[in-house]
């Protein structure tokens, strides 16, 4: 295993819920990768005073979603565009993009669906970040293929 295996990098982003009535209500997602997972990026979502509620998403779907539309089912992600005036409303750090790109995220589940907008240059950056950890294409080297094997066999 190389040393980038072991490397975990984290960011808050702020983040826009957009709710039926055309409400917008402002949070914060920590987003974590790890190059023990190199494949995935977690995303805790701060919602309230409760334990944040966490999505593993494939960081492919994330970097290909800011280009153009991507997933189905479950997770769908889109680029849209955005007027810097209607961002303007939050005061975290990579809520202030120069293009003011939106990163759109919708996810469904049996208790319900949420979309949420991400500025998409704050999530551009993360991403830059995960790819300098385990470059595209070589996720398969920094996964330990003997050990998740005898993990799922343990578990079997």
């Amino acid at each position: 295993m190389s040393r980038s295996s072991s490397t975990t990098i984290s960011a808050e982003l702020g983040l826009r819920l957009v709710v039926p009535q055309q409400t917008i209500v402002p949070l914060v997602a920590s987003l974590y990768y790890s190059g023990r997972d190199p494949y995935a990026v977690r995303m805790a979502f701060h919602v309230g005073t409760d334990e944040p509620v966490e999505w593993i998403f494939a960081r492919d779907l994330l970097a290909a979603g800011i280009d153009s539309p991507q997933g189905e089912g479950d997770v769908k992600v889109w680029p849209s565009a955005q007027s810097c005036a209607e961002r303007d409303d939050l005061d975290v750090i990579g809520t202030a993009d120069a293009d003011c790109a939106v990163l759109n995220i919708e996810l469904s589940s049996p208790f319900g669906e949420a979309h949420f907008e991400a500025p998409a240059q704050a999530m551009s950056a993360f991403l830059r970040r995960t790819y300098q950890i385990v470059p595209a294409g070589q996720e398969g080297n920094h996964v330990d293929i003997e050990a998740e094997l005898n993990d799922l066999l343990r578990r079997a």
